[in-house]
């Protein structure tokens, strides 16, 4: 069996950390943040985890599992 390409539009979006969670940015960040409370914006600058069957899909499209 041939070796699975890496799904490059996932690789650019997201990332396997050191212990094998699956790492993303937040959306709704490009423009308009004048109109969010400083909070909101404060949460979206932190990366979220993915979890679940999602990230067992996500890895496989990495090539990481």
């Amino acid at each position: 069996m041939p070796k699975a390409k890496t799904c490059k539009a996932v690789a650019k979006r997201m990332r396997v950390t050191k212990n094998g969670k699956v790492k993303r940015g937040h959306a709704f960040t490009s423009h308009m943040m004048v109109r969010r409370s400083r909070k909101q914006k404060r949460k979206l600058r932190k990366a979220a985890i993915i979890e679940g069957l999602i990230a067992r899909n996500i890895k496989r499209l990495l090539g990481k599992g």
